[in-house]
């Protein structure tokens, strides 16, 4: 499962520097699968779609820090547990129920992503 922020966040910021695929991103601000990933150029999802790394994505909030499900691996390869809740002082960074992947799909995101 992905981990999202809820509208509980307190937008201290405290999560962001933890997340060691850059998927986590302030209210309103665009984002990049290039930033803190290996990817560059043309990606390509596999299932038809491609999309430039570099080119920004719309924000997913303009409200409170959020996670790009696309980005996250629950830290899975990196740590033993998720570091934006460890480090989340009103426990706001939670399970994303509409994003559930197996151990192995994490661990092949965080290869993808990184280019292993």
């Amino acid at each position: 499962m992905a981990i999202k922020i809820t509208d509980e966040c307190i937008n201290c910021g405290a999560c962001e520097p933890e997340c060691p695929n850059n998927a986590i991103y302030d209210a309103g601000v665009a984002w990049k699968f290039s930033e803190g990933t290996a990817l560059e150029g043309v990606i390509d999802f596999g299932d038809g779609v491609t999309l430039d790394a570099s080119a920004p994505q719309d924000a997913v909030s303009d409200e409170v820090y959020y996670i790009v499900s696309d980005k996250c691996t629950e830290c899975v390869g990196f740590h033993d547990e998720p570091q934006c809740a460890a480090v989340c002082p009103v426990d706001c960074c939670v399970d994303d129920e509409e994003v559930v992947e197996t151990q192995e799909e994490l661990l092949a995101k965080k290869a993808w992503l990184h280019a292993e």
